[in-house]
C-alpha cells in the first residue's frame, strides 16, 4: 500500500501565522504518512524573469510537491478582502509549467482570520484553483473567525465544534 503524502500550504508568511497553525492541525487530524509544508517564498511572477531566468527553483519545487501529494490542504487569511498576493504568486508561477500539478487531485481549502474567518478570501481562492482543474472540496466549510484566539498553546484549535469540522473536512479530503 502506498504511503499518503499530504500537502499543506498557508497563505501567510507571518511566524505565528494562524493559517499555518490551521494548516498544522489539519494535518494532524488527517495524519498522514507524510506532511509537506510548502514554502510559498519565491519572486513575483514576471514574464521577462521567466524568459531569462527560467521558473524559479522554489517555484520548480512547489510544482513537484504538488504533483507527489496525494491530498493538498490550503488556508488562506483575508488581506483586503481577498487572497494574500504570495499566494496567487505562487499559483501564477507554478501554472506555467505543465501539466497542471493539481488536476484531479483532492484540495481542501480553509480559512482563519477576523469576524468572518476569511470567507471572502476561500471564495476567491477557489476562483484562483479553477484553471487547475483540481477535486475541490465543497464543505464542510471551515472558516475560524477570530483567530488569534483560537489555538491552544500547543498549536490545537480550542473550540470542539470547529475540531469537529475540521475533522470532517480531513475524512472527506482522505476519500
Amino acid at each position: 500500500m502506498k504511503d499518503v503524502m499530504l500537502l499543506g500550504s498557508s497563505g501567510s508568511l507571518r511566524k505565528g501565522s494562524v493559517n499555518t497553525l490551521l494548516v498544522k492541525e489539519a494535518a494532524r487530524l488527517f495524519v498522514p504518512e507524510t506532511f509537506v509544508l510548502a514554502d510559498i517564498r519565491m519572486p513575483l511572477y514576471d514574464g521577462d524573469l521567466e524568459d531569462l531566468e527560467g521558473i524559479p527553483e522554489a517555484a520548480r519545487v512547489l510544482y513537484d510537491q504538488m504533483r507527489e501529494a496525494d491530498a493538498i490542504v490550503i488556508s488562506t487569511p483575508e488581506y483586503n478582502k481577498g487572497v494574500p498576493g504570495v499566494l496567487k504568486n505562487a499559483l501564477d508561477w507554478v501554472s506555467r509549467k505543465q501539466p497542471m500539478p493539481l488536476a484531479g487531485k483532492p484540495v481542501a481549502v480553509l480559512s482563519a482570520g477576523g469576524w468572518t474567518g476569511g470567507a471572502r478570501s476561500q471564495y476567491m481562492l477557489r476562483h484562483c484553483l479553477t484553471p487547475f482543474d483540481p477535486r475541490l472540496l465543497s464543505g464542510p466549510e471551515v472558516l475560524i473567525a477570530n483567530a488569534g484566539t483560537a489555538f491552544c498553546e500547543d498549536g490545537r484549535l480550542k473550540d470542539p465544534a470547529s475540531v469537529s469540522l475540521l475533522q470532517q473536512l480531513m475524512d472527506k479530503l482522505k476519500t
